[in-house]
């Protein structure tokens, strides 16, 4: 199983941007990556998943057209690019690989099988 490693989290005021890095231990080839936030007291929320191998990309309303996910395979590193970031937005992180044909759901995280540890983003009103 691939291990990921996020980062880029932080405090920023409402409006601002931050871009969080999932560093990936191999490869991305087989896999699509997803990225998750849980805020406190909430269930955890699917919010974007990417995969190379169709183009395929997905967004949870809550982030569409502020958020955006990209590779670079070269760098095994996905990252997240979070625009006009709100203070709802605050959350910690995740980032996590489902195997490509093995069967997963982004906005679930079903089958999502390698998770990191997260990364905090704070934004303040």
């Amino acid at each position: 199983q691939v291990q990921l490693v996020e980062s880029g989290g932080g405090l920023v005021q409402a409006g601002g941007s931050l871009r969080l890095s999932c560093a990936a231990s191999g490869t991305l080839d087989p896999y699509a990556i997803g990225w998750f936030r849980q805020a406190p007291g909430k269930e955890r929320e699917g919010i974007s998943c990417g995969s190379d191998s169709n183009s395929f990309t997905w967004y949870a309303d809550s982030v569409k057209g502020r958020f955006t996910i990209s590779r670079d395979n070269a760098k095994n590193t996905v990252y997240l690019q979070m625009n006009s970031l709100k203070p709802e937005d605050t959350a910690v992180y995740f980032c996590a690989a489902a195997v490509i044909g093995g069967g997963y759901v982004c906005s679930a995280g079903r089958g999502f099988g390698s998770w990191g540890r997260g990364t905090a983003v704070a934004v303040s009103s």
